[in-house]
């Protein structure tokens, strides 16, 4: 059980800081991650504005994060607007992994897509990045399709439907 859980909105720093962290860990066992030079305010605020980062605090400390955004066009280009939610770069510090913040997250999530009658929340991954996979769909996310994009590599699209 997570006690004093709370989700803040808007502290890009922060989310950076919690990103950078999480990839050097990443780095550090072997997985491919992010590149630190796409973890930056100016790249990830393409798009987007602050109101899209979101910080998880346990207590006092901050303890995961995650990008949730109202369009994707590089990954849904067919998606109609206020279809869904999408979120990217869902990053846990490691003395906090295990414990079920992810899932407290993508709830956070669904309750923002329900304030907003929004009917499904997405994500993407690598499609070779097994675990992630494993992770989302335990969280009850679909496998909706895999796809090339140029450059980048194989991706595989899920979604959840909110009920």
């Amino acid at each position: 059980m997570i006690n004093n859980f709370k989700v803040l909105r808007g502290d890009v720093e922060t989310a950076i800081s919690i990103m950078k962290e999480v990839t050097k860990w990443g780095r550090s066992v072997g997985l491919n991650v992010w590149k630190d030079e796409h973890l930056t305010r100016e790249k990830l605020l393409v798009g987007i504005n602050e109101d899209a980062f979101y910080i998880g605090k346990v207590s006092a400390d901050n303890a995961c994060c995650m990008i949730l955004q109202w369009d994707d066009v590089l990954f849904w280009p067919k998606a109609k607007e206020n279809e869904a939610g999408y979120i990217h770069k869902l990053c846990v510090r490691r003395e906090y992994s295990g414990i079920g913040l992810s899932q407290k997250m993508v709830e956070f999530a669904i309750a923002e897509c329900r304030k907003r009658n929004i009917g499904y929340l997405r994500l993407d991954t690598g499609f070779n990045k097994k675990k992630l996979c494993n992770l989302y769909e335990s969280l009850g996310f679909k496998f909706v399709e895999k796809i090339l994009l140029d450059n980048r590599g194989e991706f595989a699209l899920f979604e959840m439907k909110i009920q």
